[in-house]
């Protein structure tokens, strides 16, 4: 089947790569002539595991093509994805500018019958505001065709892109109306997906477009609870990872998303807990329990900061390892280190700052002061104290023997409770987690 891509960021480029793979023929589309130019190339923008020998794939095979005309790309393509970047917008509403373009060129330049398919994150609505638009402009044009709108919302982790993709926990599909050719188009497209047992869900288009941002806005509550104990743990003697252990055995709860640290980041979590209380608002409603989860990630955030710069001494020089806001990835939206960094600096510290793929990323987002080095060792040598951000795994396996040698002075600060408390003790380093002693 002939499909067409909007938009080559993480999940159209991710999309597009893997659909390529499962045997169809994919066009992508992005106005960045620069990017599609380093795509034909075979070279990925971003940085996502497996994600670049699909690309290299995908072209070698004929799959797989891009272009900057969304009108080149609509000749016998049964399914245009809309998957173009839906930004906070003012008052952290969800800016659907691009949305709306992507619909109104296919609704402008489609010769026969298709779908559009939001996999955008969009808020409850978009859909018939898209259908809207689509049935105005081909009423313009006396045209007969038609184009059924069809909201799929991606469950992505980015850092398992890829491997969320082609294993996903389960395929929400949200059709509205009569219209069995997109239902069946749409089992189509997934077949080879779900004929290995992977669920396909079809539900109204309100309620696909509902399951993404709640999805995100409770786990992104899990993360807010356990670090809403930290606090607690601190004073009291506890310690957050036996708490987390406890409370994850019960089978209703789960232990994933229980790993307390300096709170979530990214471009999902924070956006979309945003815009949810955002569309409540809109709908004369408010919802505490999300409220409370996004003032409880901030809350945790500058509640680290404040315990670092106590303890610090004046005019050190701190070694910040990791600068992504998750390993794997090299995406710096909502990244602690965007707060972090300037903190210190802002304070009157040096930092010196590795992370192993999102130095080039970072650079223009941080203070100019920041010094970016080559590894985590040439960051710690001669530091007052180092600050894990980011939990990559060649942080999680430093010797701390080599660290303690490296250092002048002795204060680690894991933002990520990385470390066994008492295993860097042994190393005369002085420790500092979040919820533990």
């Amino acid at each position: 089947m002939k499909i067409a891509i909007v938009g080559t960021g993480y999940v159209g480029l991710v999309s597009a790569a893997c659909f390529a793979e499962l045997g169809h023929e994919v066009v992508g589309v992005d106005i960045d002539e620069a990017k599609v130019a380093m795509l034909k190339g075979g070279e990925s923008p971003i940085y996502e595991p497996g994600l670049e020998e699909l690309l290299k794939s995908g072209l070698k095979s004929g799959r797989l093509t891009f272009t900057t005309k969304l009108e080149e790309a609509l000749p016998e393509t049964k399914i245009v994805f809309s998957a173009v970047a839906t930004p906070q917008g003012e008052n952290h509403k969800a800016d659907l500018r691009a949305v709306f373009i992507v619909a109104d060129t296919v609704a402008k330049h489609a010769k026969h019958d298709l779908i559009f398919v939001n996999k955008s994150t969009v808020p409850v609505g978009t859909g018939k505001l898209c259908e809207e638009r689509i049935a105005k402009i081909l009423s313009g044009r006396k045209s007969k065709i038609t184009i059924p709108v069809v909201s799929n919302p991606e469950f992505l982790r980015e850092g398992l892109a890829v491997t969320d993709t082609l294993m996903p926990d389960r395929i929400v599909i949200g059709i509205n109306g009569e219209t069995g050719t997109a239902r069946m188009l749409m089992e189509k497209l997934y077949h080879p997906i779900t004929r290995v047992g992977k669920p396909l869900v079809f539900m109204t288009r309100e309620s696909a477009e509902i399951v993404k941002y709640a999805s995100n806005a409770f786990l992104a509550t899990k993360i807010s609870f356990i670090n809403m104990l930290t606090e607690l743990a601190e004073v009291s003697g506890a310690n957050i990872r036996d708490i987390a252990l406890g409370m994850g055995l019960d089978h209703r709860i789960g232990p994933k998303f229980l790993h307390a640290g300096i709170g979530y980041g990214g471009s999902c979590f924070p956006k979309d807990v945003k815009a949810l209380l955002v569309t409540a608002k809109e709908h004369g409603l408010s919802m505490p329990i999300v409220e409370a989860t996004d003032k409880v990630n901030v809350n945790q955030r500058e509640r680290f900061i404040k315990k670092m710069l106590a303890v610090l001494p004046k005019k050190s020089t701190i070694a910040v390892w990791g600068l992504a806001f998750k390993p794997k990835t090299d995406d710096m939206r909502e990244a602690p280190s965007l707060d972090v960094i300037p903190s210190l600096i802002k304070a009157g510290h040096t930092v010196r700052a590795f992370d192993p793929v999102a130095m080039d990323r970072a650079k223009p987002l941080l203070p100019k002061e920041t010094i970016l080095v080559h590894s985590p060792m040439d960051a710690a040598k001669d530091a007052d104290a180092v600050v894990l951000l980011t939990e990559w795994d060649e942080f999680r396996g430093i010797d701390l023997k080599k660290l303690k040698s490296a250092m002048k002075g002795n204060l680690v600060f894991d933002a990520r409770n990385c470390y066994e408390p008492e295993q860097v003790r042994r190393e005369h380093l002085q420790y500092v987690g979040i919820g533990v002693r």
